[in-house]
């Protein structure tokens, strides 16, 4: 019996129907295709990986389904490994090509990615990979990768048509019904998930929210509205770099607020950077950037770690924070920078014991960006001022009202403003008299901060001194610096 001939379009972090590069050759080839999605049972259990992630790609693909449906087209979701699925295509049907974008992720999906490479030539399958946001597999360095990465960003958006499909398919690896209940019930709480609400929240930044963005950026509660909260979008591929970048550079709203268009441009710009970074070494998941402070020791307490992930260290910014990204799995870049600061600093933990827990929280967690960023505030690069936050400062320069704090410490609206950022500061009568009492009511500090932060200084900075410190710091910047001068 002859095969029918089909071509396969594989989803990864590439949710979206435009500037899809893999969805445009699809449709110039003359053969049928499917569009497919694999909820791969090894990569949905790796550590990184929580319920909410999961969430915001079904209600991705279902939004992408929706803008299919004229077509009679949708995804086909599977679960299973993607091995499984190859096998089942390869032996049912007659595969012309796999299209895909490159996969810029864990260790983990880079050595699925050589499994299924080795699949296919076995079985003489065309894969064709496309690269994603001007990132590049393979390379060694990032000479002359700024010059590139502009080109890329610069060329035309793809705007892709869809023929109508007759394919009948019956999908051997369904969705279970336990999977299916975790992942069809969406918090509204989190932001709103598919291609569609991706640009109403770019488009509103670009209209009036992000007027002030380069102003309120810092700011725990005015961040909120004034970011552009694209990022889950471009996580998961709702929406290209790309095409962030031109509606942006080009709105005219932003003519007249370039201190905001100059700032978020930039970011987009770091974003690909962090992502290129990891793509060159990606076991920066495992292990320290520098290897030389593998050998730092740390103190490591249970208590202190449970402490910090459920939000009762006794300092109301940190444990705002961690609550906010709990409840909402967002919180702007200055309170993920200290809350990763305290951990390491102030509680003397290994970053790893931190790392997979926001990974999980983070709705718009991105490995390239995740990884490199956490050791960064950790300071475990050796190459980067190591940045040891206070958080009560960080609250009173950035919540001065304690509007954030009240918001998600609701404990602490007995006390007056002058208490919220340091309620252990509140006399013995004055707990009496506003009915409050330190480590009943909300938890006494953890530690000392000035004791914790000049210890943390005094270890990170004498271990700069090792002698495998020195040397890994040659490697990194032989790595990770660009070493032409370009004109961007």
């Amino acid at each position: 019996m002859t095969k029918q001939t089909l071509d396969i379009v594989w989803l990864k972090r590439d949710i979206r129907l435009d500037d899809h590069a893999p969805l445009y050759n699809a449709e110039l080839s003359s053969n049928p295709y499917l569009i497919i999605y694999i909820f791969e049972t090894s990569i949905i259990s790796h550590p990184d990986t929580s319920d909410r992630h999961l969430q915001f790609v079904y209600h991705s693909l279902l939004d992408m389904d929706n803008q299919l449906k004229y077509y009679n087209r949708s995804t086909t979701k599977f679960y299973a490994e993607a091995i499984e699925v190859f096998g089942y295509f390869e032996e049912h049907y007659q595969i012309g090509t796999v299209y895909s974008h490159e996969e810029n992720g864990i260790q983990k999906t880079w050595q699925r990615d050589l499994e299924i490479s080795r699949f296919f030539r076995k079985h003489g399958i065309v894969w064709k990979e496309y690269q994603r946001d001007g990132v590049i597999r393979g390379v060694k360095n990032r000479d002359g990768w700024d010059k590139n990465w502009y080109i890329t960003m610069n060329q035309p958006i793809i705007e892709n048509s869809f023929s109508k499909s007759s394919i009948a398919f019956s999908n051997p690896f369904p969705l279970p019904k336990n999977f299916l209940l975790r992942v069809q019930k969406y918090p509204k709480s989190f932001q709103p998930a598919g291609s569609t609400n991706a640009w109403k929240y770019l488009k509103s930044f670009c209209e009036k929210r992000g007027h002030f963005y380069h102003i309120h950026i810092s700011k725990p509660r005015q961040s909120r509205e004034s970011c552009g909260r694209i990022s889950p979008y471009l996580a998961w591929g709702n929406l290209s770099i790309r095409q962030a970048y031109q509606f942006i550079k080009s709105h005219p709203n932003l003519e007249s607020h370039k201190g905001a268009r100059r700032g978020i441009l930039t970011r987009l710009k770091w974003h690909c950077h962090f992502i290129q970074k990891f793509e060159v070494e990606c076991a920066y998941e495992y292990r320290c950037i520098n290897k030389g402070y593998e050998l730092l020791q740390r103190d490591n307490s249970p208590d202190k770690l449970n402490a910090w992930k459920e939000g009762m260290t006794g300092y109301p910014m940190v444990d705002a924070c961690m609550r906010a990204v709990k409840q909402t799995g967002w919180i702007n870049f200055r309170m993920r920078a200290m809350l990763v600061s305290f951990l390491c600093h102030h509680l003397d933990q290994d970053w790893k014991n931190g790392v997979y827990h926001l990974a999980q929280l983070f709705l718009d967690y991105e490995p390239g960006i995740h990884y490199p960023q956490f050791q960064m505030q950790a300071g475990t690069t050796g190459i980067n001022t190591v940045r040891i936050y206070n958080p009560v400062k960080q609250s009173i320069d950035h919540d001065t009202d304690g509007s954030f704090l009240l918001k998600w410490l609701p404990e602490l609206q007995k006390i007056p403003v002058q208490y919220i950022h340091e309620p252990w500061k509140m006399t013995s009568i004055e707990q009496e008299l506003y009915d409050f009492r330190i480590s009943h009511d909300y938890p006494a500090p953890i530690v000392d901060l000035k004791e914790s932060g000049k210890a943390a200084r005094d270890k990170i900075w004498g271990h700069r001194k090792h002698p495998l410190v020195k040397q890994e710091q040659q490697r990194i910047l032989r790595t990770h610096t660009r070493r032409q001068k370009t004109t961007d």
